[in-house]
């Protein structure tokens, strides 16, 4: 009997022993394959606070390599409290009978390892020491939006000082003033090609920078025997010249320009400045008219007081001294095109022309540029027929000029109006107070516009 306990006991313990090698094995397996993911998959992902509620994202949860070392460490030294019990339960056959030894050695070995495992978690630590960091800066931002937004509300209050100010537009009428709209002055010839749309304003541009280049000097003190008084006489004759011719606007125009241009590099005699007047003519004419006056008529028109040869002379010196440039931005070109961004009726176009050309009869005129006359004159032709407003936000775009920038020259144009009734040259007033003129040179003058020094 004793001796079938006795063997009864050691197949029971070799049982038990067999059962803990086996899962003696399984845990070093297991280890050994954790081992290896885990140290395959090491990288900086973390559990952050705050998203156990929410799904976890599909990637593996890794750990740090410390705390792997400290897994393994735990894990051997469970299996060796294992084998250590083994020992006992060996001993011990009855307990070892009664509760299963397999199923004890199994629920130790396996059970023990995992828990400590689990509960060992150093880097939710870390995350748990930032993350009321995180939540701290955003409860400190918060109040900041609100201050900031408190603040809005505070400069969106209405302060004394702008209700004064929208109180005092609101009396004058500065609130309800719309703004003005800029006309595109070339929107109805798109389909002309004569017009050169694409170009216009580059055509434009250049003439302002190259005005200067062809703009007289102040020649009257350097002319001994000429003074502003015969040069007035010369243009008011030539005025009836181009009358009589029916030359074009452009011709005038160029006219003046060569003659004062010769005149600012040239000393001429009293008596050969209406041969200067004559060749001069005859240039512009050649460069601007479809059929120019002959020399013939010419020497007929100054009641013969010069040759033919003398005239043809007088066209080669002109040509001499200025080189041979005729391409030159004349007041013209300026006037063109200011008058069409005027959005004129044929009155404004009438007293526009009636001013410039009245402007270059004078000789005070030569020290405005032609393109500061040219708007000058649309300038006091509106304001003379009281065309509101007098400059508009087009005509500030087209010309360049502010309505500042025109007082001088427009004060001395209607200094001019206003005296040409009684002036003894009336070729040129004649000429504005025909009918088919608009009879504009009869209207009173814009004297609001005229200087303290010139309104006497």
């Amino acid at each position: 009997m004793a001796s079938r306990v006795q063997q009864h006991q050691q197949e029971v313990g070799g049982e038990a022993l067999a059962g803990v090698n086996k899962n003696v094995k399984k845990n070093a397996a297991a280890g050994e394959g954790k081992n290896r993911r885990v140290l395959g998959d090491i990288g900086n992902l973390v559990t952050v606070r705050g998203m156990e509620g929410k799904p976890q994202p599909s990637r593996p949860i890794t750990r740090s390599f410390c705390a792997q070392l400290l897994a393994n460490a735990q894990a051997a030294a469970a299996l060796e409290n294992n084998k250590k019990q083994v020992c006992v339960n060996v001993e011990k056959v009855p307990a070892a009978g009664v509760d299963g030894v397999d199923a004890v050695g199994r629920k130790v070995a396996v059970k023990k390892p995992a828990q400590k495992k689990v509960t060992v978690k150093p880097k939710p630590e870390e995350v748990v020491v930032i993350s009321p960091d995180s939540e701290e800066v955003v409860k400190q931002e918060k109040p900041v939006k609100k201050k900031k937004e408190g603040e809005g509300s505070k400069k969106n209050k209405p302060t004394l000082t702008s209700v004064l100010t929208a109180r005092s537009k609101a009396a004058c009428g500065i609130a309800n003033k719309l703004k003005e709209q800029i006309i595109d002055i070339d929107a109805a010839d798109v389909n002309n090609d004569l017009a050169g749309v694409e170009y216009v304003e580059d055509i434009y541009k250049f003439y302002k920078l190259a005005e200067n280049e062809s703009r007289p000097n102040n020649y009257m003190d350097m002319q001994p025997e000429i003074n502003e008084k015969m040069r007035a006489i010369l243009v008011d004759w030539l005025v009836d010249v181009h009358q009589k011719f029916q030359l074009s606007p452009e011709t005038f125009y160029l006219t003046i320009n060569i003659i004062d241009r010769f005149l600012s590099v040239k000393t001429v005699p009293r008596r050969e400045l209406q041969l200067v007047g004559i060749g001069a003519t005859l240039m512009a004419s050649k460069y601007e008219e479809i059929w120019a006056p002959e020399v013939n008529d010419l020497v007929c028109i100054s009641d013969r007081a010069y040759s033919h040869e003398q005239i043809l002379v007088m066209e080669k010196a002109i040509l001499a001294n200025l080189e041979w440039t005729l391409t030159v931005p004349t007041h013209y070109v300026f006037l063109a095109r200011f008058i069409k961004a005027s959005i004129p009726e044929k009155e404004v176009e009438n007293m526009v022309n009636f001013i410039a050309e009245l402007g270059m009869m004078h000789y005070d005129t030569t020290m405005f540029c032609p393109s500061m006359v040219a708007a000058s004159a649309v300038y006091v032709a509106r304001c003379t027929l009281n065309k509101t407003p007098f400059w508009t936000d087009t005509l500030k775009k087209h010309t360049g000029f502010s309505e500042p920038q025109l007082k001088d020259c427009a004060g001395l144009l209607v200094y001019f109006h206003s005296k040409a009734a009684e002036h003894r040259l009336q070729t040129l007033y004649r000429k504005y107070s025909k009918p088919e003129r608009g009879a504009v040179a009869l209207l009173p003058p814009a004297k609001n516009l005229l200087p303290g020094g010139l309104s006497k």
